[in-house]
């Protein structure tokens, strides 16, 4: 190679290794322009004016939170476990501690952290007044706004307005109040599900006959017997014809087909368990679960316990009894409470948070999924039979649990006024006829017939 040659090969090397650095530089430059912002002053001006910015991974870091949950449904701990640990994993700097109570003492211990402004951010709300009371004292914020809220039907929403309009709670399920039944206890004894009152007689006799409990009732929490008055009561006045009877003024609670319906509460006594009206709901479950009753009457709720209890009892629902032979037999339904949040929270964003994750066709399916319930979002398929036959009994005939949904209001309620009296009429203190005045009478106080 000649020396010319030779020149030129390390001219082209040197402009190369000129072009390399150049690069280097050029990128250094860049890189320290994205770390500093996007200023133009020069590194050391933006240094000495303020503080260098952290990087992005700890801007997004935030300060720990912990938001606790009222619950009166000690035996759902477990499911809601996995639910908020589904929303920790989306909020990793939130936790959320489920704190539950029996529901006999929810209530109180609700309204003392409620006055108190302490303890409690995210709040189990009673449905329809029971929520409406509750957001009218001031204890809640409006979340009409939350991402989901709007897409939840509008009767649903309902049972947790304020007496403003606005929603205040996300709604839980939908409950159904139904007649549990052992299938096993019945084909053994050739025994045919009842569908009206006579054949509930007929059936109940012979269960009894043969040493079996026909109804695990309980009577010491008094909301028990209005439930069961609402699975019995159609077979004597009908369905919710009726009902839009008396909330149109038309009869009210002192009317014979009602008062019908309460002596056949009476009527039913000899098929309880001794002494029913001191037993608590947990012993007459487990008088189901172990197979000692024949049926059950309750809230749909309470498949999951029977089911957790007992996995392997062959469990079937019946509707509410017909007014006669092949009449409909209608499934009683309502709304079964919602979350809201405390307006003394001191974390409201992310409380809202945590209801715009309850109201997600997420948590939605895997409520109904663990718990076997049917939830209240939109487009939540329920995966249990049991939770689907509901669903289809419920879209051929149904009406409203009437008590608590249209006579829930007044001090104390209608509602509780009825039940109360109910237990007056098992210890013999009082009348059939002294129980429906006495409902009547409270419904007096502030019901006004719809126009």
């Amino acid at each position: 190679m000649s020396k010319q040659q030779i020149a030129k090969v390390e001219a082209i090397v040197t402009v190369r290794r000129m072009g390399v650095w150049l690069f280097s530089a050029v990128l250094m430059l860049v890189l320290s322009a994205c770390s500093s912002g996007t200023s133009t002053s020069a590194p050391g001006e933006q240094n000495a004016a303020q503080p260098q910015q952290q990087p992005a991974a700890e801007e997004a870091k935030k300060d720990p939170v912990e938001l606790v949950m009222y619950s009166w449904r000690p035996e759902d701990k477990e499911a809601y476990g996995k639910f908020i640990s589904e929303f920790e994993k989306q909020h990793e700097h939130i936790k959320v501690k489920f704190r539950s109570f029996k529901s006999t003492e929810y209530n109180t211990i609700l309204t003392n952290s409620l006055t108190s402004g302490t303890g409690v951010d995210i709040v189990q709300l009673r449905p329809y007044s029971g929520a409406t009371s509750v957001a009218d004292a001031g204890y809640l914020l409006p979340i009409d706004d939350a991402k989901g809220v709007k897409d939840i039907p509008q009767s649903y929403l309902d049972a947790a307005r304020g007496s403003d309009n606005k929603v205040y709670g996300v709604p839980l399920s939908i409950n159904s109040a139904v007649i549990f039944y052992n299938k096993q206890l019945f084909e053994e004894n050739n025994l045919q599900p009842p569908t009206t009152w006579d054949e509930l007689l007929q059936v109940s006799q012979a269960l009894q006959q043969k040493g079996i409990v026909p109804i695990a009732q309980a009577g010491k929490a008094a909301y028990l017997l209005s439930i069961a008055h609402s699975v019995l009561g159609p077979s004597a006045y009908g369905g919710e014809e009726y009902v839009q009877k008396l909330l149109t003024g038309e009869i009210n609670l002192t009317d014979a087909a009602f008062k019908e319906s309460i002596k056949r509460m009476k009527d039913l006594e000899p098929y309880f368990p001794p002494d029913f009206i001191a037993i608590d709901d947990k012993d007459a479950q487990a008088l189901f679960y172990t197979g000692k009753a024949a049926m059950y009457i309750n809230g749909s709720y309470r498949l999951e316990t029977f089911e957790k209890q007992n996995p392997g009892m062959p469990i079937d629902i019946l509707p509410a009894l017909a007014k006669e032979k092949g009449g409909e037999t209608p499934m009683i339904n309502w709304v079964d409470g919602s979350y809201g949040i405390a307006k003394a929270t001191k974390h409201p964003e992310e409380a809202k948070l945590f209801i715009e994750f309850l109201a997600s066709k997420e948590f939605g399916q895997m409520f109904s999924d663990d718990l076997n319930r049917l939830s209240a979002i939109p487009g939540v398929t329920p995966k249990h039979p049991l939770v689907q036959k509901m669903t289809q009994l419920s879209e051929k005939s149904m009406t409203s649990y009437m008590m608590l949904v249209h006579f829930g209001e007044g001090t104390p309620t209608t509602k509780t006024t009825f039940e109360d009296s109910l237990q007056g009429l098992y210890i013999n203190k009082l009348t059939v006829d002294q129980v429906a005045e006495a409902a009547q009478a409270s419904a007096d106080k502030w019901f006004k017939p719809k126009k």
